[in-house]
Parts: C-alpha cells; sequence; structure tokens
C-alpha cells in the first residue's frame, strides 16, 4: 500500500527546498567585490578600489614610503631603506599579492577581486 505524503510533509520538503536554494544562491550567486588595496603603516591604514588613481604618504620610523595605485596596479614609488628590496618587488594587481618595507614598517597588499582566485605565487 503506498502512502502519500501529508499536507505538512509537503509544506516542510518544500520550505527545505527552497531554503537550500536560497543558501545556494546567497553562497555562490553574490556579487563579485571589487579588489582593494590595503596600506598600512605606523598604526595608520588606508583603503583604497584598485581602480583608484591615488598617491599614499605614508610615515614609517625611517621616514615617509610614498604608494603609487595608477592603472590597476599598486606599488611603492619611494621609500627611505636601505636596500630598496620594496621598491625592486614592483608592481601589484592580484588578490593575495603584497609588498613589504620591513624596515620603514609599511604594508600594501591587494585584497578581494572578481574571481579570489589564487596564483602559484600565493603557495
Amino acid at each position: 500500500m503506498v502512502k502519500l505524503l501529508k499536507p505538512i510533509d509537503a509544506a516542510v520538503a518544500a520550505f527545505a527546498l527552497c531554503g537550500t536554494i536560497y543558501a545556494g544562491l546567497v553562497v555562490y550567486g553574490g556579487a563579485r567585490t571589487q579588489a582593494q588595496v590595503s596600506v598600512k603603516s605606523a598604526g595608520r591604514a588606508w583603503v583604497f578600489p584598485l581602480d583608484a588613481e591615488e598617491t599614499v604618504v605614508a610615515p614609517g620610523p625611517l621616514g615617509d614610503t610614498v604608494v603609487e595605485i595608477r592603472g590597476g596596479e599598486a606599488y611603492i614609488l619611494r621609500s627611505p631603506c636601505a636596500n630598496q628590496t620594496c621598491i625592486a618587488t614592483g608592481r601589484i594587481r592580484k588578490q593575495g599579492q603584497w609588498v613589504a618595507c620591513l624596515p620603514n614598517g609599511v604594508f600594501l597588499s591587494v585584497e578581494g577581486g572578481e574571481n579570489g582566485e589564487l596564483d602559484a605565487a600565493t603557495w
């Protein structure tokens, strides 16, 4: 003998199905976040969209580090540190990339972004 679903059983199943679909849309179908550049220095922080055109003068114990955000890239333009490794690191544009001037305590990173994909250098 085949037993049919009672109305309350059908309502609970429909509710569960709707909840599952809604959760999937929230988690996987949400708007993509825009990539942002985060600059941190001496207790201060700045956040700009990666497509901004900005110059940030970040103070540190050795002096000012100048950070440029131009053309969808961010980089350290000038720094008072001795070895200039932060400048030689070059431009960053993808989520997870970063540049640091350790002697002057300045940290520059790209967060968020279209697809959030990681590249081999991130690992």
